[in-house]
């Protein structure tokens, strides 16, 4: 019975102490429980974010890393820029070349209607002159300073004014009128080949701007791309894409509005 009595008041004595125990561990339990409620994500276990953060270099690999991005940036701003100013330098030649090739079509345009103008009037009776000596060396005379002229004036080839001081293919015999319609019709030919080359040189020009257009484009891109954080990217290079679909959009209207003018077959009248 004593035994019953001191086991009975040790188990008495302890109750207090096992109560402040479950006590805390309830309150413990509670706290845990309130902070999951009112603030989840900090409590949450990301396992992703654990592993990005375990294989994010650290801070002296990071400093080395911005210091080549930097540098990589400086350089293709750089080059973007160059670029830039080559697709200006290409678009101004092919405006030029453009011009030229226009130029060349009217001048051509002007011979042939000369060309037919002369080859109309070619029905009528010749004036009738002595057929002398002094009659032959005049006409030759005529036929030379006429060619010099037009080769100034850039209308024939040097090897065209070579082969009239040479009578190769050329009758210093005729009649000026008839000498006339022979230079028109060689001024014609030499200004037609000289519109097909300025022609070539205009699509050899458009060609090169497109390809510098196309470079300056790629490269404000990668400078976009270097310079701004990967968020921002996407919002960049949409409007800077737009633009440039713009500016080709320019050219390609500006090409067919000059095309016509320069573009048509011309036809041979003899």
């Amino acid at each position: 019975m004593l035994m019953m009595r001191t086991a009975l008041s040790a188990v008495l004595l302890d109750v207090p102490r096992a109560a402040a125990i479950w006590l805390s561990l309830l309150g413990v339990v509670t706290l845990a429980v309130t902070g999951l409620l009112l603030h989840p994500r900090r409590f949450r276990f990301d396992a992703g974010a654990r592993i990005r953060e375990a294989a994010m270099p650290s801070r002296p690999e990071q400093a080395d890393q911005q210091r080549d991005q930097d540098r990589w940036a400086e350089e293709v701003t750089v080059a973007a820029d160059r670029a830039e100013a080559t697709s200006h330098r290409r678009r101004e030649e092919w405006l030029a070349a453009q011009d030229e090739a226009e130029q060349a079509w009217q001048a051509y345009e002007a011979a042939e209607a000369d060309v037919r103008r002369l080859s109309g009037a070619a029905g009528m009776p010749l004036p009738q002159t002595p057929r002398t000596p002094a009659e032959y060396a005049d006409r030759e005379r005529w036929l030379h300073r006429a060619a010099l002229d037009a080769y100034w004036r850039r209308e024939l080839s040097v090897e065209q004014l070579s082969d009239v001081f040479a009578h190769r293919g050329w009758d210093p015999r005729l009649h000026p009128v008839e000498q006339e319609l022979v230079l028109r019709r060689a001024v014609r030919d030499h200004l037609f080949a000289r519109q097909r080359a300025a022609r070539q040189r205009e699509q050899e020009a458009w060609q090169a701007a497109e390809v510098a257009a196309a470079a300056a484009r790629s490269l404000r891109e990668e400078t976009i791309s270097a310079l701004l954080p990967a968020a921002e990217q996407h919002d960049s290079i949409l409007p800077l894409t737009a633009l440039g679909a713009v500016e080709q959009t320019g050219v390609e209207q500006t090409r067919e509005i000059a095309t016509p003018a320069v573009g048509r077959a011309p036809v041979a009248a003899y």
